[in-house]
């Protein structure tokens, strides 16, 4: 099995601060980071919410932000790579995460994973969705100067519309010729 979590410099650092959390208090913490995560532009905690975190976690400003983002990456990879629980448990583990920290992190994936991979599949990752598709064929059979000349071209046409409104344009996104090699045989 391939490891979707590489052992780096950060992730050694966040996994010591995550060691150190209550057990109750990281399931809580993973739990609002999965009921969160599928939103796209919004913050997991208010600037309040981190400041008292700060405070119930014992960990300073840049501590908290890494130990939101590690666990935010762990479960985006258990979504990207659609792990099972017992498989992200041991690869927790082998990143050096206690045991029972590890667990906790199994069980909410287990409990809440197959919601937020429904949600996340229903989210747009871009600005922009495609709203039509047009095209055309032109063939050439013959000119003046070649008689057995048969010259495909071809026009797709894709029409871009913005998620959030509904301006809608066109760009002519390709624009290829096709040179079908048995047109020449």
């Amino acid at each position: 099995m391939t490891s979707i979590i590489k052992e780096t410099r950060s992730i050694k650092e966040a996994v010591t601060f995550i060691n150190a959390i209550d057990v109750n208090k990281l399931s809580r913490l993973i739990s609002r980071i999965i009921q969160k995560l599928h939103l796209k532009g919004e913050r997991t905690f208010s600037e309040d919410e981190e400041q008292k975190l700060q405070a119930a976690l014992s960990l300073d400003k840049e501590s908290l932000t890494l130990v939101l983002e590690t666990a935010a990456f762990i479960l985006e990879q258990a979504v990207y790579h659609n792990v099972k629980p017992a498989a992200l448990q041991q690869q927790l583990e082998a990143v050096h995460l206690s045991s029972d920290k590890a667990e906790v992190f199994s069980q909410m994936w287990a409990t809440a994973g197959p919601e937020l991979v429904e949600k996340l599949k229903h989210n747009i990752f871009s600005s922009k969705k495609l709203e039509y598709v047009g095209w055309q064929l032109n063939l050439q059979m013959a000119q003046s100067s070649q008689s057995t000349l048969k010259s495909p071209s071809a026009v797709l046409q894709l029409g871009l519309g913005k998620e959030d409104s509904e301006v809608r344009y066109t760009h002519f996104f390709f624009f290829c010729y096709l040179f079908i090699l048995f047109f020449y045989l």
